[in-house]
């Protein structure tokens, strides 16, 4: 769990994060949404250590990293996995090598073991045999997937998105939503994504915080917001008719659900 309280940060004379508080979950997907400019990014950024907020406390599991020495938080971001919007894998490196990076910068096992762990998670991201291709050579969903693999090489208690679907078509958009889900619930993990993906806040979201102007506007899940009066985060989440339309379908599907239960 991540717990934040009273974050404030700004930049010269320009507010960004004004007071938002909220409590990240462990074993769901956490999704911090809101349009450009309204402070989801310098968030997530201070969560990591990126950026230190003006103000506030961020607490992990019960320990607070804002009090904590360099040193303390070095130990802490070894626990700490990070898939980058433009998966920032290294062009030089193989597949392979690019896994084992983070293995070589925090741990002393042998090779064969790092390169044990290598294939564990390439399976388990569906890309095994994958091991010598360079980033070049394979598509944008399987950059993606190898960016999960690395994050996830260390078993991190938390995983940061940020925007996972940029740059995907719907299809393999719902991949990676499946597959940073399923990690999410098998190894219990505390996952934050920033996205602007409506079909990520539906399908997968658990914990959702909605900022506006750097304020928390509001917070719930995915079943929530099918029921949300809040004209802000309709307007945001429901611009387009078809999502409209899915709304309404939604509604009508929960209410039928409550009757049959009633009967």
């Amino acid at each position: 769990m991540i717990e934040f309280k009273n974050i404030k940060k700004q930049f010269e004379d320009k507010v960004v994060l004004d007071g938002v508080s909220h409590i990240m979950e462990t074993g769901k997907t956490n999704l911090i949404i809101g349009t450009s400019g309204s402070g989801k990014t310098v968030l997530q950024k201070c969560l990591v250590g990126l950026l230190e907020p003006d103000s506030g406390e961020i607490i992990y599991d019960g320990k607070s990293f804002t009090e904590m020495t360099e040193e303390e938080r070095k130990i802490l971001r070894r626990e700490i996995g990070m898939l980058f919007q433009g998966s920032a894998l290294f062009d030089s490196m193989t597949v392979e090598e690019n896994i084992k990076f983070p293995l070589n910068m925090f741990t002393s096992d042998s090779n064969s073991k790092k390169i044990q762990r290598v294939n564990e998670v390439l399976d388990r991201v569906n890309l095994k045999d994958a091991n010598k291709k360079y980033p070049a050579e394979i598509s944008g969903g399987m950059k993606k997937r190898v960016g999960i693999a690395r994050a996830v090489v260390l078993n991190p208690k938390y995983l940061f998105c940020d925007e996972p679907n940029s740059g995907l078509d719907p299809v393999t958009s719902m991949v990676i939503d499946k597959l940073i889900r399923d990690l999410t619930l098998e190894y219990n993990i505390t996952t934050i994504i920033n996205t602007h993906d409506m079909n990520s806040v539906m399908e997968i979201g658990d914990n959702i915080l909605y900022m506006v102007q750097g304020k928390k506007e509001w917070a719930g899940n995915s079943k929530d917001i099918i029921f949300s009066d809040n004209k802000q985060l309709n307007g945001f989440i429901f611009a387009s008719e078809f999502l409209q339309d899915a709304k309404s379908m939604r509604m009508m599907e929960a209410e039928g659900e409550k009757n049959n239960t009633k009967k």
